[in-house]
């Protein structure tokens, strides 16, 4: 899946996982990063509002879902 940031700079963890219905709410966006079910360029990532830039991969551990940013 590709997520393109729209000429943004960068978009918050959780949103993304929210904005793209991985997740029903952020406070489950929460947990999930929380619990490290979330990798971020391969490598465990439990920071809920990390900067997700272009070319960052997101890796969503139990559902095998795959985010590649784009511009």
């Amino acid at each position: 899946m590709e997520f393109s940031l729209q000429g943004k700079e960068f978009i918050e963890l959780n949103k993304l996982l929210k904005f793209l219905n991985i997740v029903e709410s952020g406070g489950v966006a929460n947990q999930v990063i929380s619990n490290g079910q979330v990798l971020l360029n391969g490598t465990v990532d439990t920071r809920k509002r990390c900067k997700i830039r272009i070319g960052d991969t997101i890796t969503i551990k139990e559902q095998s879902t795959v985010i590649k940013v784009i511009a």
